[in-house]
């Protein structure tokens, strides 16, 4: 090394030794622990968990905590037993679930649930908006606790998961009952859903092309039935033709073209959904009666205003069906609940990751600041009301939610 190399290095050598530089430190999130709370479902019609013992295995192993009320997944086949092994503590009281900084059901919450719920606390669960009250947004305003609709969370695709999911259920679970209430055990035609060699096949008439009517559609074709689709939208019509894959009768809502169908049609299934809170109704009592004497209807959107005017009735978990006018209705708000350990590993599926994100986001208020879909979900905000079409519903005051995490 010549005396010049040298001098440069030493040089080099003083810089690095009396110039200052940056403390390089890791600037990664800090992996949050959380506790979650399973509590058992009040709701008489309601048989879904929101986490299988599947669920709860994946959030333990990852540190995390959950509590679950004894009993809550009996009705779908999970047993306390079960959600022990996988890691969940099991608890006596709704009080000691109610404990936990989040809350994951199904049903909205009751009265006496709310008041359990304490300031800052998160409720994951459905609104039912249609069926909810004004009253009892408020009494989560007061509470000042933070809460996500299932209806109004996206995934990254801009697509509404949960109600994907539990429509895909729904739909197949539609034809399924159709088959059962033909049968002349319950007061139908006695006819097989379906076509066989020499028998003229079934006649289905869907009415709403969405994802419940889609997979209605396929369920319906699987067993060889005649079908027809009605919906009041061309765009949703093409697809879903394209997502079936071949041609079929389909057609906009000319009530004389729907009419025709229903006279000639076995089973009706109805999955059209409304918000409005008087929607008035697609099919009317005069075109039911014009329905062959035992035919089924299957009006999956009577929880939310439904479509059929003679399918407004109070549901009987008793007798769930109704021969009104010579038609078999059969009127359930929660088909998917028909099936709660099916529905209940698809709702896993979604919400245990749901709950992992905000653990790796360092909490709530972060994920809904950094996940769109998560905020979109966000009605309730620290005791605010965010959501518009709530808002709107109940003539309520509300603030975009943009502007109050900009605030907090």
């Amino acid at each position: 090394m010549t005396d010049i190399e040298k001098r440069a290095s030493y040089f080099a050598i003083r810089q690095s030794q009396i110039i200052p530089r940056e403390e390089m430190l890791e600037t990664g999130r800090r992996q949050r622990s959380l506790t979650v709370g399973l509590p058992a479902e009040s709701g008489q019609s309601e048989n879904r968990v929101a986490l299988t013992p599947q669920g709860v295995e994946l959030l333990v192993d990852n540190g995390h905590k959950v509590i679950m009320e004894t009993g809550a997944g009996n009705a779908a086949n999970y047993f306390d037993k079960d959600f022990s092994e996988a890691g969940a503590t099991i608890a006596k009281s709704k009080e000691e679930v109610y404990k936990s900084e989040i809350i994951l059901k199904i049903s909205p919450p009751q009265s006496e649930e709310i008041a359990l719920m304490s300031p800052n606390q998160l409720l994951l669960s459905f609104l039912h908006l249609p069926g909810q009250s004004r009253e009892r947004i408020s009494e989560m305003m007061n509470k000042r606790i933070n809460a996500i609709a299932y209806e109004f969370l996206r995934d990254e695709a801009g697509c509404y998961p949960v109600i994907r999911s539990m429509s895909e259920i729904e739909g197949y679970a539609a034809i399924t009952i159709a088959s059962e209430y033909l049968s002349k055990a319950h007061g139908g035609k006695g006819v097989l859903l379906g076509g066989i060699t020499g028998v003229s096949p079934a006649e289905v008439v869907i009415i709403g092309a969405g994802t419940a009517g889609e997979f209605a559609t396929r369920a319906a074709l699987g067993l060889g039935c005649q079908v027809k689709i009605f919906d009041n939208s061309y765009k949703n019509l093409k697809e879903l033709e394209r997502n079936v894959g071949q041609r079929l009768f389909t057609s906009i809502l000319h009530p004389r073209v729907l009419t025709k169908a229903l006279k000639s049609a076995d089973a009706v299934v109805a999955s059209l959904r409304y918000f409005d809170s008087d929607p008035g109704f697609y099919i009317t009592s005069d075109q039911v009666d014009q329905m062959k004497p035992g035919s089924v209807i299957v009006d999956l959107s009577v929880g939310n205003g439904g479509c059929f005017e003679s399918s407004q009735s109070g549901y009987n978990p008793e007798h769930p069906y109704i021969n009104k006018r010579g038609v078999v209705h059969y009127s359930v708000p929660n088909v998917a609940s028909r099936v709660a350990r099916t529905a209940s590993i698809a709702l896993s599926n979604i919400f245990a990751p749901v709950v992992l994100r905000m653990a790796d986001a360092g909490g709530i208020h972060q994920l809904i600041k950094e996940d769109m879909g998560v905020s979109n979900g966000t009605y309730i905000y620290k005791g605010i009301l965010t959501n518009n079409y709530i808002g709107s519903h109940f003539g309520m005051p509300f603030k975009d939610i943009g502007l109050l995490l900009a605030a907090f």
